[in-house]
């Protein structure tokens, strides 16, 4: 493993004060074992006294605003040892609630109570050990630099690219190859293999015209994993790289990925970032791309790197290097569960090797088009992680250290947040509906305990997540997807042997914008009893004879209501479809260009965007028009390398033209993914540079997108009355 690096979570160099820490964390007196234990013995006791300390209600209250003065102060300064203490203070406040919820807040008076009482307490539980598992997993991540190649070319390995298929479309799949023959890597030294599932002529020809492996086997039989193992039994490389046939490797991704391997013999995985050119969804129909992280960000940018400090980077099944021998030792991917890849990994872990992430965006691939396409990705990785919670269980059985069994334990606990989080988005209601009590305590005593809580988990996890997750965004995210992977996460637990593997279809089309109502059932169901709830508590708290205790216990539920609403109404959006026009996405980055007319003129002139089948193109201002149809050459640049293309102009506006390009050759193809897929810098320079998350800005902007989806449906609502309407007129005059 290598040596993690004092850094700094917002991107500044380490604070002087951390290299000291640094420094003195180095000193042989605390890597002895007995300091250590010692140490850790005294910090337990302290942490026991701390939180199960007893304070009145003034001393809590005054304890909570001093905790939350020291961690506002702790967020502006910079350096590791900043988050860290703020992580200690999160972590206190958190477990002081929990100690009062459990021990002052159950004494329940009638089953209805129970109940519901139990229920909510159950689902905070599952959350608080996530969050603190959380904290274990990525309080340090390690950021490894790559490692340089050795001069001296022979010495580099021989390694096999597997890029399985199954029913995806040549034209998706035709790019990932075209990029993967122009990686930069001695040609005798590498054999690309596109494994067909679907056995297609057209795939086989398309490779024999290449010149590169193509591998059908007779049956599917275990999925993606049993492709990948019948492709393993025919080949020999000592190294395997593996993509997903939509994910398109840079010329640089070998380069960049091998040296780890060199240096560390027991190193047997290397995982690089899942970093897409399409927007998700989400991204897609809230028209967020780019502007907040997606869903997936968090996991590459933040907590990979935190499981490689523990020895537990993942193999996510696709950007990523495996060392032949362990993996054969292992006996392959592993086929008992519907996620191999990360099974696999902890199968390499248990063996006793090492696994790693490099966070260098090294290939880019196309998010799931559609709510429905993305949801069935979920719950295939629900399914996945809850079977090997059941027949494989990091915290049982031999092989890994403390760390990476909190590592592999939280990936899988985080797949059960489906009935938490539908008990949080109702759990108000409780109380709104049928007056139960789920805290059997004082609306004073609920805010001074559980708001410090609240408000130091967001604090703190919006300092270190804030690069590449949003505060709230979270619930938007679950919120969507709980009803779902709800079920087939639990089914699993039951009998691992339910359920199938289903692919991710990517690629094509969509029509004209619709709402899935389908998919937005459970959540429009949600938003409804939200909507009912406020107007019962509004009416009781106008209407009702009640006390200021009363009140105060009306209005948290009320703002529990209004922020569920804000969250279920943001989940609503996301369920319009917008229309997709291209089959192709572009990727919008600007490179140098040059056009040849016809008429023997040139154009110096940049890309606005590039797909693999054309170009925009923005022209020097006050250019003369230039018309649809005409024929020209385009040539695209990186540095001084020049390559040149036929086009045809199928848009031209003011300052802007849309090109096709012409029929290319088979070279021009390759040309053409090396000019612009294969270059390391366009993903490079997108990955981790949003916009750092403010708290207060990210629910303003929830809740503006929650107030959209609102608006939406009473939209879609008004326009289906005015159908109905329409439908039942005509149906009355054919009648007549």
């Amino acid at each position: 493993m290598s040596t993690p690096q004092p850094f700094s979570d917002r991107g500044e160099a380490p604070s002087p004060l951390d290299a000291r820490v640094e420094s003195w964390s180095k000193h042989p007196f605390w890597q002895h074992k007995a300091t250590s234990t010692v140490l850790s013995v005294i910090a337990v006791i302290c942490l026991i006294v701390v939180v199960s300390a007893p304070l009145d209600t003034v001393a809590q209250l005054g304890f909570s605003l001093i905790a939350l003065a020291f961690a506002l102060f702790l967020r502006r300064v910079g350096g590791r040892l900043a988050t860290i203490v703020m992580v200690l203070i999160s972590v206190i406040m958190s477990l002081r609630y929990m100690y009062w919820r459990v021990t002052s807040t159950l004494d329940f008076q009638n089953w209805l109570d129970i109940f519901f009482g139990y229920g909510l307490l159950l689902a905070e539980i599952y959350a608080l050990t996530v969050l603190l598992l959380g904290y274990v997993q990525t309080i340090w991540p390690l950021r490894r630099d790559p490692v340089p190649m050795p001069l001296d070319v022979d010495t580099w390995p021989t390694i096999d690219i597997l890029i399985p298929t199954y029913n995806e479309p040549l034209e998706v799949v035709k790019l990932s190859v075209l990029t993967a023959v122009s990686m930069d890597w001695p040609p005798e030294r590498i054999r690309i293999y596109v494994l067909d599932d679907g056995r297609r002529p057209e795939f086989q020809a398309f490779c024999t015209e290449i010149g590169v492996g193509y591998i059908a086997r007779d049956s599917n039989e275990s999925a993606k994993a049993g492709n990948l193992n019948a492709a393993l039994a025919l080949t020999d490389g000592e190294f395997v790289a593996v993509f997903d046939c939509d994910h398109i490797p840079t010329r640089s991704f070998l380069q960049i990925s091998m040296g780890w391997f060199l240096k560390d013999p027991n190193l047997a995985m290397l995982q690089t970032p899942h970093f897409f050119f399409s927007p998700d969804p989400f991204e897609k129909n809230l028209n967020t791309f780019r502007a907040v992280p997606n869903e997936g960000e968090l996991f590459y940018g933040l907590v990979q790197d935190g499981n490689d400090l523990w020895n537990a980077a993942f193999f996510c099944g696709s950007c990523a290097v495996l060392r032949r021998k362990p993996l054969m030792e292992i006996g392959g991917m592993a086929t008992e569960t519907v996620t191999e890849d990360a099974h696999t990994a902890l199968k390499l872990n248990r063996a006793g090797y090492d696994t790693a992430y490099l966070a260098v965006p090294q290939a880019a691939g196309l998010a799931t088009e559609s709510l429905s396409r993305h949801i069935g990705q979920r719950i295939r990785w629900a399914r996945g992680m809850a079977q090997i919670f059941r027949l494989d269980n990091p915290l049982f059985g031999k092989g890994l250290n403390i760390g990476q069994r909190m590592c592999y334990l939280n990936a899988m606990l985080h797949f059960f947040y489906g009935l938490p989080r539908i008990v949080f988005l109702t759990a108000p209601l409780a109380f709104l509906f049928f007056g139960a009590h789920v805290f059997q305590a004082s609306a004073l005593l609920i805010t001074i305990y559980a708001f410090p809580h609240i408000i130091h988990a967001n604090v703190t996890t919006s300092r270190m997540q804030g690069r590449f997750r949003h505060s709230f965004w979270n619930e938007v995210y679950e919120s969507v997807l709980a009803w779902y992977i709800m079920r087939p996460a639990f089914l699993a637990i039951v009998n691992p042997k339910l359920g199938g593997f289903n692919v991710t279809a990517k690629g094509g089309m969509s029509g004209d914008a619709w709402f899935d109502w389908d998919m937005a059932r459970p959540y429009l169901v949600l938003l409804g009893l939200n909507i009912i709830g406020m107007i019962v508590g509004i009416g009781a708290l106008i209407l009702g004879d009640h006390d200021a205790g009363g009140v105060f216990t009306l209005a948290i539920n009320l703002a529990w209501t209004l922020y569920n609403i804000i969250i279920t109404s943001a989940s609503v959006a996301v369920a319009r479809e917008e229309r997709q026009f291209r089959a192709q996405p572009r990727v919008a980055v600007s490179l140098p260009a040059m056009l040849r007319l016809r008429n023997g003129k040139t154009v110096v002139c940049e890309t606005t965007d590039y797909s693999s089948s054309g170009l925009g193109i923005r022209l020097p201002p006050d250019f003369p028009p230039i018309a649809t149809g005409e024929r020209l050459h385009v040539s695209i640049y990186r540095g001084t390398e020049e390559r040149v293309f036929p086009a045809k102009v199928m848009f031209a506006g003011r300052d802007v033209l849309g090109l096709n390009f012409e029929t290319l050759t088979m070279h021009q193809q390759i040309e053409l993914a090396e000019m612009t897929f294969a270059r390391a810098d366009t993903w490079a320079k997108a990955w981790g540079q949003g916009t750092p998350d403010t708290p207060l800005q990210a629910f303003k902007e929830v809740t503006r997108i929650g107030i959209h989806g609102f608006k939406q449906l009473v939209t879609l609502g008004w326009q289906a009355t005015r159908e109905r309407r329409a439908a039942r007129s005509l149906k009355t005059k054919t009648e007549t």
